[in-house]
């Protein structure tokens, strides 16, 4: 897939291939589902709609940002870097999920504990 096409642009429900919902997410993480929302409003996770055009569609969590219990470690960082140089959630899981130089895609790489490259990357979007 392209990634000179803008994030916004990007098709969500074809780029992450596992969505949970606010209860699943708060199973995982041993928390209740009002709680992810707070977590999602205070970027600790990120959330939207998959599929925009289908009727009832709800926010909902990419599987593969909760590791071992947690919020996969340092996306609370990174998307608090991405939200202050202007990204919403929709952008942001967009750039994590498509396939780039580091090797792979971003959520890959901090799942594998390889973060500060991705942070950087992260950070370098804002210029």
């Amino acid at each position: 897939m392209s990634d000179q096409l803008p994030l916004a642009d990007h098709n969500l429900a074809e780029l992450v291939t596992e969505w949970i919902d606010w209860a699943e997410a708060g199973k995982l993480l041993g928390i209740t589902p009002a709680t992810v929302r707070t977590m999602v409003r205070e970027h600790q996770l990120a959330a939207a709609v998959p599929n925009p055009g289908e009727k009832g569609a709800g926010q909902r969590v990419p599987a593969l940002l909760i590791q071992d219990g947690l919020p996969v470690k340092g996306l609370p960082g990174l998307l608090t870097t991405m939200h202050d140089n202007g990204y919403d959630d929709r952008e942001i899981i967009a750039w994590l999920f498509i396939d780039q130089d580091l090797p792979g895609r971003p959520i890959d790489a901090l799942r594998e504990n390889r973060g500060s490259e991705v942070k950087r990357r992260a950070q370098a979007l804002a210029f």
